[in-house]
């Protein structure tokens, strides 16, 4: 197995490789983690009973998934990484704008998932605390130095093994003494509920600065709808499952959110031991998506101002920086991880929509998937250096935003006067979108109708 070569730059045609049915594993295996488990905690912990919670989730995880997927959709067609890609909206430079807050979202990431595999290996491991993080910040290091095919391959196996796991974990959980009226429609509140979908989209979200990196090999030809439907149907049936099981083990299980793995491993009561195991398998291989994207995220941050050739030897020394750094962030920890997780999820919802609506829009509505690759790389093509169009129709959305904001750190005042109703998610989606739309429109005058070369 070789050090993956390439890196933010286009990936030749003779190069290209693989079927869109690979796509299903790799986003259905994603979300077999226990950080998906944890999140589906967060509706009940907020007071919605199992049958709100899992229907929240339910449609989050459909509409989410629909933006995720139309990003995987770009990969074989411009064969570059997701966020490059942004550049063509806003600007060579520009870009460096969203780019900086999807870097601190692979951060906060990072840490969640080490946080949770530290928690639950403390159970097993003769080690402190901090030297569990450390040892599972080396082995994402490991498995991500070695790129997408690994990842390709590893995300396969842990498809098809945790079908087998959480089969059986689900089967236990529903065994558990929950109330009769968890699962009846009663004690419904619109606040919370909008909320629990908003979480549910969200989770779906956080894939899409990224989830192109992993379709960009697969040839040019291969059919748009079938890398959406692939896409889609892996992190749907993946993401849906795993929270509303982590939604009824919390109802469950007391105190279940203070050690996810640990509570999920006990359901197998002799065979706890494999379990863990499996569990650190699955969180390690999350955040080497994590690692991989922060690292295709620093180089597209650094290349337009030094441009290097990415060798095996600067891939590894960046992503050792990176993996150093998410490490050291873990060993910080938190308090309360319900809290900070939850907090986390709106954090990235409020900057991960508009940017989402700005560069679907500009892709399915204004350029219809036609770009010309060479000036992506190029301060000087028809791209620019910055987009002010894009920067402030993002910033904008992000201002607007924090009125329409219910968390647990800040409540804005429209919320406040929707009766907690949060509806920051829909201005974050309409107002750039629109915004966007409009004034590129007339900035171009005409779809552009320009051809994608190399």
């Amino acid at each position: 197995m070789n050090v993956e070569k390439r890196s933010i730059d286009f990936i030749p045609e003779a190069e290209r490789h693989g079927q869109p049915g690979s796509l299903f594993f790799i986003w259905f295996g994603a979300n077999m983690n226990i950080t998906t488990i944890a999140s589906g905690v967060l509706p009940v912990v907020m007071g919605l009973n199992l049958f709100w919670s899992a229907l929240a989730i339910l449609i989050g995880s459909l509409l989410g998934a629909a933006f995720m997927a139309s990003h995987s959709a770009q990969g074989p067609k411009l064969g570059i990484p997701q966020m490059i890609q942004s550049r063509a909206q806003f600007g060579v430079l520009g870009a460096v704008l969203p780019l900086l807050f999807v870097m601190l979202i692979y951060l906060g990431f990072f840490v969640s998932n080490t946080l949770l595999a530290a928690q639950a290996l403390a159970s097993i491991s003769p080690l402190p605390t901090n030297a569990n993080v450390y040892l599972i910040g080396a082995l994402c290091f490991v498995v991500a130095l070695y790129g997408y095919r690994l990842i390709h391959r590893l995300q396969k196996w842990l498809s098809l093994l945790s079908l087998l796991v959480f089969v059986g974990a689900t089967l236990l959980a529903l065994q558990l003494p929950i109330p009769a009226e968890q699962w009846l429609p009663v004690g419904f509140s619109l606040s919370k509920f909008m909320l629990g979908v908003s979480i549910a989209v969200t989770w779906q979200l956080s894939y899409a600065p990224y989830v192109a990196d992993y379709s960009r090999y697969l040839p040019s030809a291969t059919s748009t709808a079938r890398v959406f439907w692939f896409s889609y149907a892996g992190t749907v049936s993946g993401g849906a499952w795993m929270m509303i099981l982590g939604a009824i083990l919390s109802v469950g299980i007391a105190d279940f959110s203070s050690n996810v793995g640990g509570h999920v491993a006990g359901l197998f009561g002799g065979g706890a031991l494999l379990l863990f195991l499996f569990i650190l398998y699955g969180q390690v291989s999350i955040n080497v998506f994590n690692l991989y994207g922060a690292f295709m995220s620093t180089i597209t941050v650094i290349e337009p101002f030094a441009r290097f050739k990415v060798t095996p030897r600067v891939r590894g020394l960046f992503m050792l920086m990176i993996s150093l750094l998410a490490t050291v962030l873990c060993t910080i920890g938190q308090d309360d991880f319900v809290s900070f997780f939850l907090n986390f999820i709106f954090f990235m919802s409020y900057f991960l929509i508009p940017w989402t609506a700005i560069n679907l829009v500009d892709y399915y509505c204004l350029r219809k998937g036609q770009y010309r690759i060479d000036d992506i790389f190029n301060l000087n093509g028809i791209y620019g250096r910055i987009n002010w169009i894009a920067c402030g129709s993002f910033l904008l959305a992000i201002v607007l935003e924090i009125p329409f904001m219910n968390t647990t750190l800040y409540v804005g005042p429209m919320a406040s006067a929707l009766a907690g109703v949060d509806l920051a998610w829909l201005v974050g989606l309409l107002v750039p979108a629109l915004t966007y739309y409009w004034l590129m429109r007339r900035a171009l005058r005409m779809p552009v109708a320009a051809v994608v070369s190399r």
